[in-house]
């Protein structure tokens, strides 16, 4: 792979270093300026107003306003449904504006069934599943709430989650066996054994994630806090999008004779946008890296 510097590698280095600045302050303060995804934007558009410019024509903008466009209102529809915060909708619009595609010509071939984009949007949501889960453990490590809070739900829900596997196991046991009669195919007992663990076991394994993100959720990510403290950026519960609250409403509330407030947090999602574009550039599509290691292992 060369790595020459040359004019392309100005789109790909805005579009790292502006998700690995925002990751860098959303870990730290928990905001990410505004002045970032005006950076990247601007960036974008002197570049590929400077290859319009080369060609005479305005076509090298066209795939990077359509795509930048549709990661836009991707994000935004995770945003207006409080799954987002307004800085995650604004980096996937900056990637999307700065990378409509791979940078081929930079010695990057990502093995991507979508384009670029879709699959780099794709990989925020599975690279940033683990991420999630590692941090909500960080999260929870220190918190003894949150770890009393999972172990009482856990024992209180043993003997169901047990009975739930069993049944799924059975039912997963029943319809390998049936296929294979009907199929006419020649399968042992060991492989029928492991064909219906293996969905079994995984159907429990995201039953215990979501009970452990409920229980971090409700103990480490509310907090009822005295309105005195209650700060720009703080995002009320009761708030249906993401967003923080402003210095008017802080001090509206403050007016009001309320003593106190509950606020949410939630996990710092910014770091999974530079991590799911380095594992787009470097292999491509994650479903399909971690279906291909599956199948290498069975």
């Amino acid at each position: 792979m060369a790595f020459a510097f040359s004019l392309e590698w100005i789109p790909l280095l805005a579009a790292f270093g502006g998700t690995a600045i925002a990751a860098a302050w959303d870990l730290k303060t928990t905001e990410v300026p505004d002045e970032i995804f005006y950076t990247m934007f601007a960036i974008g558009l002197g570049y590929y107003l400077y290859q319009s410019y080369l060609i005479g024509s305005l076509t090298p903008l066209f795939n990077p306003m359509l795509f930048g466009g549709i990661m836009f209102v991707i994000g935004y529809t995770m945003y207006k449904f409080g799954q987002w915060g307004g800085a995650d909708a604004f980096l996937l619009t900056a990637v999307g504006f700065l990378l409509p595609a791979a940078p081929v010509s930079l010695g990057f071939i990502p093995q991507t069934f979508f384009p670029f984009p879709f699959s780099y949007l794709i990989n925020v949501f599975l690279v940033g599943t683990p991420y999630m889960l590692i941090y909500a453990a960080i999260i929870a490590s220190r918190n003894r709430k949150v770890q009393q809070s999972f172990r009482k739900d856990m024992k209180a829900s043993a003997k169901t989650y047990f009975l739930f596997t069993a049944l799924l196991f059975a039912f997963f046991f029943g319809f390998s066996y049936y296929l294979s009669q009907q199929l006419s195919l020649q399968i042992n007992l060991v492989d029928l054994v492991r064909n219906s663990a293996f969905p079994a076991i995984g159907t429990l394994a995201l039953f215990v994630i979501f009970k452990f993100s409920q229980s971090v959720e409700n103990s480490a990510f509310k907090k009822k806090i005295s309105v005195s403290k209650l700060k720009v950026g703080d995002v009320l519960l009761d708030s249906k999008e993401f967003v923080g609250i402003s210095a008017r409403k802080v001090a509206a509330i403050k007016k009001s004779g309320k003593k106190f407030v509950i606020i949410k947090e939630g996990v710092r999602f910014a770091p999974a946008f530079p991590l799911a574009l380095l594992f787009t550039l470097f292999y491509g599509d994650a479903i399909f890296f971690i279906l291909k290691y599956l199948l290498v292992s069975f």
